[in-house]
């Protein structure tokens, strides 16, 4: 048994997906429509992490990755992504499939807590921008994550930042700022 699994943020930079989840199979790009990206999720680490929220206007659309993943790594899934502490998951979220515009159902996280004060550190907005990247999502969609302010990680030694760039360097990033400035 497998699910559909909508990922938007650090998930969709595949070494990191399946560092915590090792059947993740790409599937394709994917869209959640009337949904918009922010960095507002607060993290255990101060910093905002993605989210997706209801976009104001009808024509504001989020790309993501659609991955198939067995069952049995849910709960692990579930921890990675702290469900039940400031992320819940949403088993019926609806995307749209890029390769043939069909609907999907589709497991994502959401946050139940946005601040707006709050900036990704830079190792966290370049897993996005590496995993938007590998995934060729549209250009517009680069140029906007590229455009969101961050914050430069003064903790070299913490471990997400560790694990971060090692998933990075598996994609052929050995420079995560430089990525930022492309």
């Amino acid at each position: 048994m497998t699910f559909l699994y909508f990922a938007y943020g650090s998930n969709m930079l595949s070494s990191r997906l399946t560092a915590r989840c090792s059947s993740a199979r790409v599937l394709g790009a994917a869209v959640a429509k009337n949904h918009t990206i922010e960095f507002t999720k607060p993290s255990k680490d101060k910093s905002g992490k993605a989210t997706l929220i209801p976009s104001a206007g009808p024509d504001v659309h989020t790309f993501g990755v659609l991955f198939e993943i067995k069952k049995v790594e849910l709960k692990a899934l579930d921890k990675a992504e702290g469900a039940g502490y400031g992320y819940e998951r949403h088993d019926g979220f609806s995307v749209i499939r890029s390769s043939d515009s069909d609907t999907v159902k589709a497991a994502t996280y959401l946050a139940n807590e946005a601040r707006a004060e709050l900036r990704p550190f830079d190792w966290y907005l370049a897993l996005v921008v590496a995993g938007a990247l590998a995934h060729k999502l549209a250009n517009d969609h680069v140029d906007n994550l590229l455009a969101v302010p961050y914050e430069l990680d003064a903790d070299t030694d913490r471990q997400s930042r560790r694990e971060a760039l090692e998933a990075l360097r598996k994609h052929g990033y050995f420079d995560h700022v430089k990525l930022l400035r492309r």
